[in-house]
């Protein structure tokens, strides 16, 4: 469990295939100091479980699910990602609840820089944009952050907007995000746990439609 608060900017160093899937190595010196084999690591909002260390870097593996769900699948060596690591029990939730299972991907559609925040536009699929609020949770590349602008439920190519203050576009790789990137998005588990429920009791008696 992550609470969507960042506690540093990492950076891939290698990238192996493993079967199907990659073994990646990343170097967050804050994370790895202290990592142990089997704890989770979220990097840039995928959970990923440790499987070996150093001072300053952790392995992890990729499987195949993940690397076609989430925007990590086209990263390279010298990408850069959000790292947080596992909320202790008892900690202060200051962001919200994040699972670090990536729903699906957006792409940033359009950047609006301000004296002192950024706000960014970003498309998202038809099928996650009914799980997106206006001042609802929401987590973009592991960062949580309050949508400020959602579109229209009618709007032929949803989207959402998230308005970043300088300390989130300091210390996040959403500082540097351009036209046409794509994010990892991560819906609140509240609505899709209601969306669910809502979806059984649409179900004719039998749970076939």
């Amino acid at each position: 469990m992550f609470t969507g608060i960042i506690e540093e900017i990492g950076e891939i160093t290698a990238i192996a295939e493993s079967g199907d899937g990659w073994r990646l190595t990343v170097r967050a010196p804050r994370a790895a100091a202290d990592a142990v084999h089997g704890e989770s690591i979220a990097v840039s909002g995928v959970c990923l479980t440790v499987v070996d260390s150093t001072a300053d870097t952790f392995d992890a593996d990729v499987m195949k699910q993940t690397l076609d769900v989430a925007a990590i699948g086209s990263a390279v060596v010298g990408t850069r990602v959000n790292i947080e690591k596992a909320m202790p029990v008892g900690a202060r939730l200051g962001g919200h609840i994040v699972q670090g299972h990536v729903d699906g991907t957006g792409e940033v559609r359009e950047v609006r820089p301000g004296a002192q925040w950024s706000v960014l536009r970003i498309g998202l699929p038809h099928d996650l944009a009914p799980l997106v609020v206006d001042k609802g949770s929401i987590s973009v590349d592991g960062t949580s952050l309050t949508v400020s602008a959602v579109s229209a439920p009618d709007e032929a190519a949803p989207w959402f907007e998230v308005s970043l203050i300088p300390e989130t576009l300091a210390a996040t790789t959403l500082g540097t995000r351009a036209v046409g990137d794509r994010v990892n998005l991560e819906t609140d588990i509240l609505a899709r746990h209601v969306e669910r429920l809502l979806a059984f009791r649409a179900a004719p008696e039998g749970g076939s439609r």
